[in-house]
């Protein structure tokens, strides 16, 4: 049986991964080569990324590969959203990248929409507004620290940056482009007028791409450094979101997904971006994917709540997901609930402190335990996932019918039963590794063995099993919302 293999770099916002995915004969395999933590760093109240330890840690597996003496075809990269590197004229990295978290754009949309308006904005865009997104950390960039701009020659998307490290080439991929709130969804083209109102215009890009282009092959040094030969760089889909929604193993159209990790995004697949008056007031995103669709979403705070609540519990006592889940069983149902999504929760010095304020603030039972505050938190995100859902459906020109959950959230069965029941509808959960999956298959299809997006999905179904979870309990999760709905707040 003929198959080949490819190398996947599978950032995310607390951890990453290099694995190795074998194709053939409509199978997909898949082995975990490494696996490392993704630390942000402070300095002096900002808050970077290592992008020089992400770099090494895809050497060292690459390095893995060649002392097996695995035969690789290409290697490809994604990461999280937003985040750019610097480039100076020189060709090197100016400077550690800013950490989306960093609190220098807490007040940068409005700053911005000053001069632009948030209706002109989302309306040329279709992204959800959030104080983050590329456009914003380039303003503020501007205002702070002009001196940067002045010297950068290209700004390069995590996964492009990465790509520009392994190979001395500069491109930028559309489904990472899509993130920043600088694209056209309809043209595919950077924004003139928003780039304008930062002193920029489209040739601070690399040279735009689309999944499946080659970017080049591995430089004369990242050779010597890993022992291997001319391996191809393939631009897969470099949001992680992206290549993750290419790996939902659907068979219709008739489906929402929800992408489960640090954060939660949930939406559908369409084939044309929907900016209307509904979208807008409901904060709809519209981002790009394979194969000319866009992904109709909207960002929820996702785990993030939990791993940081177990960052504080002291240490040498459990707090393994096994502990905590048994301990949430154990405590009343539907007692302390939040919006996941309030500013309070975006980065605090103390989470289990900011839900506690929450609940106190909303005149609720204050969690103490673990168990409670994991309650909490599951339930409070399945409630949410359920008012995201109802404003999908209202806009989706199509019945939803089932709830694919990917990624590492998909393997919590809490959280699928929870959800499922919330949401009233079926769950279908898995695959785990969606992200890593749709990054191999991108690069399987960039080298023929796939025709399009179905085949991929066709391909993953065959491969990974998914495990189905049925709504029940409606009455109780009726209540349950009722009470969400009068807690609920935006801004608290």
């Amino acid at each position: 049986m003929k198959t080949t293999n490819f190398f996947a770099v599978d950032l995310g916002a607390t951890s990453g991964r290099t694995i190795l995915g074998t194709v053939g004969e409509g199978k997909l395999e898949m082995r975990e080569i490494t696996r490392f933590p993704n630390h942000i760093v402070e300095v002096n109240g900002h808050f970077y990324w290592d992008i020089y330890a992400l770099y090494l840690e895809i050497i060292k597996g690459l390095k893995c590969v060649a002392n097996e003496n695995i035969e690789i075809a290409s290697i490809g990269i994604d990461t999280w959203g937003v985040d750019f590197v610097c480039i100076g004229k020189d060709g090197e990295l100016l400077r550690q990248p800013y950490c989306y978290r960093d609190p220098h754009t807490t007040h940068a949309p409005e700053a911005y929409f000053s001069r632009i308006s948030r209706e002109q904005v989302y309306g040329k865009t279709g992204i959800q507004i959030m104080n983050f997104n590329s456009l914003f950390q380039l303003d503020t960039i501007r205002k702070n620290s002009p001196d940067l701009l002045s010297v950068t020659d290209k700004v390069l998307f995590m996964p492009d940056a990465l790509s520009y490290m392994l190979t001395g080439n500069k491109v930028t991929e559309y489904t990472i482009a899509s993130t920043s709130q600088i694209l056209n969804p309809e043209t595919k083209c950077f924004d003139a007028d928003l780039l304008k109102e930062v002193g920029l215009d489209e040739t601070i890009f690399g040279k735009f791409v689309y999944p499946g282009t080659c970017i080049g092959t591995l430089s004369e040094a990242v050779k010597k450094q890993t022992g291997l030969g001319d391996i191809k760089v393939i631009a897969v889909a470099g949001h992680d979101t992206a290549s993750a929604v290419a790996a939902v193993p659907a068979t219709d159209k008739n489906f929402a997904y929800l992408s489960s990790g640090t954060w939660s995004l949930m939406g559908i697949e369409l084939d044309e971006p929907v900016i209307t008056k509904e979208s807008y007031e409901m904060n709809f995103t519209n981002e790009g994917g394979v194969d000319g669709t866009i992904r109709f979403l909207k960002n929820i705070c996702g785990m993030w709540l939990l791993e940081r609540c177990r960052q504080e519990w002291p240490e040498g006592e459990d707090s393994s997901y096994g502990e905590l889940i048994d301990a949430a069983l154990a405590v009343p149902a539907f007692r302390s609930l939040i919006n996941p999504d309030a500013i309070c929760f975006a980065n605090p010095a103390s989470m289990i402190a900011a839900i506690q304020n929450y609940c106190k603030e909303t005149v609720q039972h204050i969690p103490v335990t673990k168990g409670e505050i994991t309650r909490c938190i599951f339930e409070s995100l399945s409630l949410r996932y359920r008012q995201i859902l109802e404003c999908l459906q209202k806009l989706a020109s199509f019945p939803i019918q089932r709830l694919h959950v990917i990624g590492g959230g998909s393997k919590n069965n809490l959280l699928n039963t929870f959800t499922a029941n919330a949401t009233g509808v079926t769950v279908i959960a898995g695959p785990s590794e969606a992200t890593a999956i749709g990054n191999i298959m991108l690069q399987a299809k960039a080298v023929g063995m796939v025709a399009d997006i179905a085949s991929m999905r066709s391909t993953i179904a065959a491969s990974i099993p998914v495990q189905t979870f049925v709504p029940q309990d409606k009455a109780a999760w009726e209540k349950g919302y009722q009470h969400y709905q009068k807690i609920y707040r935006e801004n608290i």
